[in-house]
């Protein structure tokens, strides 16, 4: 079996098992387990969608960069692109509108009575790191912001003032 039977396989689960999200990424996960660690081949890779091109000369100096997960895309295009010149293949990363569009459709099947988005669910994120005692200078860094001034507005609505502080011989 190649990622062909393993995708039909998750979708079947999905779509006409109908089991919980939690019970296909469980699956999912046991089957990049298996392929992985025991079958020695990489899913993601074997049908070569998960190369991408590397920023300037890091192509040249990391040769198999491009195939690690921490240069892939978390939402790729569907279709791939092909550099005529090269025959190379690839994908790029899902655009913008597309990601909001999907999460502004998640929220109306949801029946959220509030307005929610990308953005809401950003500011959501960071301000519960914040209240799960996370420090601000490692938000700063997740969020991309540049100021720490801008990272600190999430601090205005934990709402706890001085007292939500807690010192180090209390935690003992």
């Amino acid at each position: 079996m190649g990622s062909v039977e393993v995708n039909a396989f998750l979708t079947h689960l999905a779509a006409e098992g109908r089991v919980s999200a939690s019970t296909q990424s469980q699956a999912l996960l046991a089957l990049l387990f298996l392929y992985r660690e025991l079958l020695e081949r990489d899913l993601d890779l074997e049908a070569g969608w998960g190369a991408v091109v590397l920023p300037h000369a890091l192509e040249r100096k990391y040769r198999h960069a491009n195939r690690q997960w921490g240069w892939r895309w978390v939402f790729p295009q569907r279709n791939r692109w092909k550099n005529a010149a090269t025959a190379k293949e690839g994908r790029h990363h899902l655009d913008l509108r597309q990601v909001q569009k999907a999460v502004k459709q998640a929220v109306g099947r949801a029946g959220l009575s509030k307005p929610a988005g990308c953005h809401r669910f950003r500011h959501s994120f960071s301000t519960h790191l914040l209240e799960r005692g996370q420090d601000i200078r490692t938000i700063q860094e997740l969020m991309g912001h540049s100021d720490l001034n801008t990272t600190m507005i999430y601090t205005h609505v934990l709402k706890r003032g001085p007292m939500g502080a807690i010192s180090p011989p209390d935690q003992l």
